[in-house]
């Protein structure tokens, strides 16, 4: 067999398809974010605008964030030194486990190297420990949590995104003594819209099932201390297992777990996704504690992402750009074609300096191709000028529909 061939054609195909993704080679400036400077070989750097990152609030440049890396580093070294059971457990690990079981409310957390192998390992984990356990998945569940419940080897239900009466009617079939896990989000973040986690909890009450609640794209975000969605709705203490990220709005890297102890305990000693893999290093695990401290505390940064993402859908609105409906943070913009949204992305980029990443399948179904726009509280009004004056230059010279 010609072993590359094999290869070659199967990314000819992603390329036909129009969906074949290139890396931005960027290097964020600390004090500039969101300014970053591109590079390509054989051109002098240029600096560029990032509208799509994932840190929402800036916190990944933080001063505050920082110190801390350099304090952890200067005091731990630069590697945890291994696993969690080999030697690889640090004091840090143990504060910041104390201080994200403390912000949802919960008896014990567990981080993970990210929040894919948190969702991955936990829910395939609870899965294979409760007898006959069904699992309820959301239709927009992410791919961490399908992974998830695949690795878990036992019977799933699909329910329609957000769909309750579907919900019920498939809990409704299912023995109430019959263990049950119901998988969802809070924020659906290539749609932006929020799952229902006071009636998903009150349906799991009803019929005998257990909550698991993604709150990646909404911690640090939402509630009085940034502990998510189900904080702002006063619903924390009836979902059974929360899952955050330490990537996104706090700026680090790695994954999590909030829970019972008993839950925490069975997890940390069967899944293997934490068993095997080397702890995060101390520097992360400083400045991740730092970032959870601080926006436990602080509302500002949440404050200014909120009005800026409000400030930024009314102006695509005025624009006439078609800006899809969305109650959350998460700003998208619909082109409805794999190869015009990345000729979009590229003409914002070479063109006017802004840098976007285009989402198409499979990460959205195919015809919603869009661009994802994520404003934070560093975007100020001068930026979104120039944006929403390049959206329309880009959006005239490729024929791309406007809003109806």
């Amino acid at each position: 067999m010609d072993y590359q061939a094999v290869f070659a054609d199967a990314v000819r195909k992603v390329r036909a398809e129009g969906r074949y993704r290139v890396f931005a080679d960027l290097a964020r400036q600390v004090g500039r974010f969101p300014y970053a400077l591109h590079r390509v070989p054989g051109r002098p750097p240029r600096e560029v605008v990032v509208w799509c990152s994932n840190d929402y609030l800036g916190m990944g440049q933080s001063p505050l964030l920082l110190e801390a890396a350099k304090a952890a580093l200067a005091e731990y070294g630069a590697g945890a030194g291994g696993t969690r059971n080999i030697s690889g457990t640090t004091h840090l690990h143990v504060l910041l486990e104390r201080e994200l079981a403390g912000l949802h409310g919960k008896e014990a957390a567990l981080v993970f190297t990210s929040g894919y192998v948190a969702n991955e390992a936990a829910i395939s984990t609870v899965a294979r420990l409760l007898p006959g356990c069904l699992i309820l998945s959301d239709a927009l569940n992410h791919a961490s949590m399908i992974h998830g419940v695949r690795s878990g080897g036992c019977e799933k239900a699909v329910f329609r995104h957000n769909d309750l009466d579907h919900l019920e009617d498939l809990l409704r079939r299912q023995p109430f003594e019959r263990p049950k896990l119901i998988a969802f989000e809070s924020v659906y973040s290539m749609d932006g819209d929020f799952g229902p986690i006071r009636e998903v909890c009150g349906l799991a009450r009803r019929y005998g099932a257990m909550t698991y609640l993604d709150e990646v794209h909404a911690v640090g975000m939402y509630g009085p201390h940034g502990a998510g969605v189900a904080e702002r709705d006063a619903a924390m203490a009836e979902v059974d297992i929360v899952q955050g990220t330490l990537a996104k709005a706090f700026g680090c890297m790695g994954g999590y777990i909030a829970a019972s102890s008993a839950l925490i305990d069975a997890v940390r000693s069967y899944a293997p996704g934490f068993i095997f893999t080397t702890s995060l290093p101390p520097a992360v695990t400083g400045a991740a504690l730092a970032s959870v401290r601080h926006l436990r505390a602080s509302g500002a940064e949440r404050a200014a992402q909120q009005e800026r993402a409000a400030t930024l859908k009314a102006r695509l609105k005025a624009a006439g750009l078609p800006v899809m409906p969305s109650p959350s943070h998460i700003v998208p913009l619909l082109v409805g074609d794999p190869i015009a949204c990345k000729a979009a992305t590229d003409r914002l980029l070479e063109r006017h300096g802004v840098y976007i990443q285009p989402i198409n399948y499979p990460t959205v179904p195919k015809g919603t191709e869009r661009l994802r726009l994520t404003p934070g509280p560093l975007h100020d009004d001068a930026l979104m000028d120039r944006l929403v004056d390049a959206l329309l230059d880009v959006w005239r010279a490729l024929e791309i529909r406007h809003a109806a």
